[in-house]
């Protein structure tokens, strides 16, 4: 019989974007439960607080019973194996997004052998969008309604116009 897998889909999120959306609702069909691990992100300077995140987070997948959100700091490999995930899901977009991931798989792999990575490509609707862009877009007054949910662009435009 297959057991149960947990899976972990790690970010930053700041903010979510279409595309993580997509990859982690499609993650959310393939493993009975995903974790999305927001990060505390200490080493970046993010435009939304760590609660905030967690908050947009849980808003946007609020109906999806098998997605929890949970946030995180220090290595994801310690998160993914105290949650009992055997997978941790990641976004490529590009050959530059692979061959980091790559990387960074290689050494969770080499730390946790038991955590698998897979690697997972966006729809082509959103394979060019990244939270970095959708933040100076939206910081230098663009609309950025195509690229995030509704309650994404909502916050996204009452933190800027504070």
């Amino acid at each position: 019989m297959v057991q149960p897998v947990i899976a972990v889909f790690p970010g930053t999120f700041d903010p979510m974007t279409l595309g993580h959306q997509d990859l982690i609702s499609r993650s959310a069909r393939l493993f009975s439960s995903v974790v999305v691990a927001v990060a505390a992100a200490h080493h970046k300077k993010t435009l939304f607080t760590l609660d905030e995140r967690l908050d947009m987070v849980r808003t946007v997948f609020a109906a999806q019973a098998n997605v929890r959100v949970e946030s995180f700091s220090g290595l994801v490999r310690d998160f993914a194996v105290a949650q009992g995930a055997r997978v941790m899901v990641r976004g490529v977009r590009s050959v530059t997004d692979f061959d980091y991931e790559a990387q960074l798989a290689g050494m969770n792999r080499a730390l946790a052998p038991d955590v698998d990575t897979l690697f997972l490509t966006p729809d082509s609707r959103f394979q060019f969008i990244s939270s970095t862009l959708v933040r100076e877009i939206a910081t230098l007054k663009g609309d950025v309604r195509q690229f995030v949910a509704p309650q994404v662009f909502e916050r996204l435009a009452a933190k800027l116009a504070a």
